[in-house]
């Protein structure tokens, strides 16, 4: 018998694709860049990080051009691993905030609104819930940090 057979009797159990997405934490003198969702997307009139999904076989560095350069008309300069990953609470979508430099004044092409906002200003904004999750990991580093 080989172990790679499936086993039978049993109900098959369909696994969701993971999606994966790119979330850019890019900060400019102590204030981070915000977007607000158009109203007829998922979580639409909340803010985010700017970002977007993958495409299959892209790494994060790839698409944190791709996307930025469409949605913001910026330069990607440097992408960092990492910082935070979670899944999105009802989708097979896992977010992964990554910090991005960039070159370039960042413009609303594909947002209702863009923002450089604080710590302190960013907890006062209506998140899209993972982007939520993170601003508390931002505001508990910096509450460490000082």
């Amino acid at each position: 018998m080989s172990n790679s057979a499936p086993e039978s009797g049993g109900p098959q159990v369909e696994r969701p694709e993971i999606i994966r997405v790119l979330a850019a934490v890019i900060e400019r003198d102590v204030r981070y860049l915000v977007c607000r969702r158009p109203a007829h997307k998922r979580h639409g009139g909340l803010w985010e990080f700017p970002g977007g999904k993958l495409e299959p076989g892209e790494g994060l560095e790839e698409a944190a051009r791709r996307e930025l350069e469409e949605e913001l008309g910026v330069y990607v300069s440097q992408v960092s691993e990492p910082v935070y990953t979670a899944r999105d609470p009802g989708s097979a979508f896992l977010i992964e905030f990554t910090r991005v430099r960039v070159s370039g004044l960042p413009q609303p092409l594909e947002h209702d609104e863009i923002r450089w906002v604080t710590i302190e200003e960013l907890r006062s904004l209506e998140l899209a819930p993972v982007d939520a999750r993170f601003a508390v990991t931002l505001v508990s580093q910096a509450t460490l940090e000082r």
